[in-house]
């Protein structure tokens, strides 16, 4: 390598760090963001290593190799199929349920006209996304529990229709109730980033077809929903990409004993052997069954990624 060579290489460094350098502010904003993922993602993967051990005080370093017993222990163990299954069953009730509402209202508050009303609208839909699971929980109590307002209502036209009454622990109803109340709380927040892309379609499109006379369903269909489908893409990768997260924070706050069978998923299946059950399981069965959740998630997601390329659409990776 001769030395006209190297500083020909060195060019590019000096002009890095040079750009680095002027926009020294904006990478300075940057590193609270970096801090947070180093921190929290990626120190954090150094305990994976806890689904392959025995978890001991000494700590994991000193914990010897178990050969895959969290695993087998997992793939034997009575109420973890059962939770698996349950998860993959609300994961796609949301997906089939709780995908295409958010597009299907962010097309129908788009078709608006008045924008004092469509704002109102917008903030009406979105004011349940700040509400906690915990707020909401003790809102769908009210109404489905069995001293709520449903029961009252509904013993007024069926008499002794409330005797045993109590939607919330119904192990038929729980699922459906699940996906609703997500559709709900969620739905107005999921517009948001759709009725950002349809702004971002080509007005004039509007106009000739307005011109050649298309009705308001001709311009939605040939030109809004194309308009958005790359997006629509995107969020479903994403989407498919979490089906293993079965929503903790909802199931939790609404789920009790005589509704485990059917609302039981991976994620409060976890918390109740850590932390309510003592089933003498340590950090590295939780830890593996984890593990499995994410490597589940990842795969999910290079699928739909891989299908969605072979579509010819846009996609995250």
């Amino acid at each position: 390598m001769t030395a006209r060579s190297v500083k020909a290489g060195r060019r590019p460094f000096k002009k890095t760090l040079r750009v680095m350098w002027d926009y020294r502010w904006i990478y300075l904003m940057l590193l609270p963001c970096m801090a947070f993922f180093i921190i929290f993602k990626y120190v954090p993967m150094y305990g994976i290593q806890l689904a392959f051990k025995d978890y001991v005080i000494k700590g994991i370093a000193a914990s010897p190799w178990n050969n895959f017993e969290h695993f087998k222990y997992m793939m034997t163990e009575p109420e973890f199929l059962p939770a698996l299954r349950n998860t993959l069953i609300i994961s796609f009730y949301r997906i089939l349920f709780g995908f295409p509402f958010p597009i299907l209202l962010a097309i129908m508050i788009n078709e608006v006209y008045m924008p004092r009303y469509k704002r109102v609208l917008q903030t009406i839909y979105t004011f349940p996304h700040f509400l906690t699971w915990v707020v909401m929980a003790g809102i769908m109590l009210n109404l489905l529990g069995s001293t709520g307002m449903v029961r009252k209502v509904a013993e007024i036209f069926v008499p002794g229709i409330g005797d045993n009454w109590n939607l919330l622990y119904n192990k038929a109803a729980f699922r459906s109730l699940l996906v609703i109340s997500d559709i709900w709380k969620e739905a107005g927040w999921g517009t948001i980033i759709y009725l950002a892309a349809i702004a971002g379609i080509d007005q004039s499109l509007y106009e000739a077809a307005t011109i050649d006379g298309c009705n308001r369903w001709q311009k939605i269909w040939y030109i809004t929903l194309p308009g958005i489908v790359n997006m629509i893409a995107i969020q479903f990768v994403l989407r498919v990409g979490a089906v293993m997260e079965g929503g903790f924070d909802q199931i939790f706050n609404l789920y009790k004993p005589p509704v485990y069978e059917t609302g039981d998923i991976i994620d409060t299946y976890i918390y109740r052997l850590s932390f309510v059950e003592n089933t003498g399981v340590d950090m590295g069965f939780t830890t593996a069954v984890g593990l499995f959740k994410n490597v589940i998630n990842f795969i999910l997601l290079m699928v739909a990624n891989f299908v969605t390329k072979a579509l010819g659409q846009e996609t995250v990776l």
